[in-house]
């Protein structure tokens, strides 16, 4: 039953994104306002301009865990990020700690060059593996900040409590931090350590918010669609419960 119930929700999800999408493609949708996102969308243009580098962190975590699904937004706001700041004097830097994403980060940023026809530019060493242990990859992503030139940084992915050096390397650089995080122990190190940081969802909208892609922005009203049906069987499962103990 568990199996039919997951099936339908998945199949529900499909469909309401592809009516969602087809939608948006004629009347853009708007959003509340989150502030951290609006000074990284600023952040990515001015960095264009006075020539400085973006830093996008994107954790630790393997796709193949829990933690897949914040590394996976991660790799979506980079795409978006390295193809608004391409042709910058200093093109953007992704860090990660996990193999399999190093290589996803690379291929992203290819793709994010070839988007803006400047595949030229692209540099692979631009996506590093900087750790393989989550303090090794905390401290090799950290000289970056210092001695990269880097202007903003966006730590945004699957990360434990060793963030806190990245965030704490950042302020001493006095950089733009933005973060968010999927981990409840990174997330208090962020909400402590930074003025505006992404709490809950807002980490997975941030690809939304930041790019221009009409499906993943027809994804944020699905996924309020979803929370109401979610809210709603709760209540008749509750309702129906109440019936029964009278």
């Amino acid at each position: 039953m568990s199996e039919l119930i997951g099936f339908g929700l998945i199949l529900l999800a499909s469909i309401l994104l592809l009516v969602m999408t087809i939608l948006k493609r004629k009347s853009p949708p708007t959003f509340r306002g989150i502030a951290a996102l609006a000074r990284l969308k600023r952040s990515a243009g001015l960095a264009v301009e006075d020539g400085s580098r973006m830093h996008i962190s994107l954790g630790r975590g393997s796709l193949l865990t829990q933690g897949g699904a914040a590394s996976f937004a991660g790799l979506a706001l980079l795409r978006h990020l390295a193809e608004q700041t391409s042709l910058s004097d200093r093109p953007p830097i992704a860090t990660s700690g996990d193999a399999t994403l190093a290589v996803l980060s690379q291929d992203t940023m290819r793709s994010a060059y070839r988007a803006a026809t400047a595949e030229e530019l692209y540099k692979a060493s631009n996506g590093r593996l900087s750790g393989l242990t989550p303090f090794s990859y905390a401290a090799g992503a950290m000289p970056i900040l210092r001695d990269e030139q880097v202007s903003t940084n966006v730590l945004i992915g699957d990360f434990g409590p060793e963030i806190a050096l990245l965030t704490d390397a950042a302020e001493r650089e006095n950089a733009l931090l933005v973060a968010g995080a999927s981990d409840p122990a990174a997330q208090a190190v962020i909400f402590a350590s930074t003025t505006e940081p992404l709490v809950g969802e807002e980490l997975f909208a941030a690809p939304a918010y930041i790019g221009k892609d009409t499906s993943q922005r027809a994804s944020m009203q699905v996924q309020d669609i979803l929370r109401w049906v979610v809210i709603a069987a709760l209540l008749a499962g509750a309702g129906l419960k109440l019936v029964g103990v009278l």
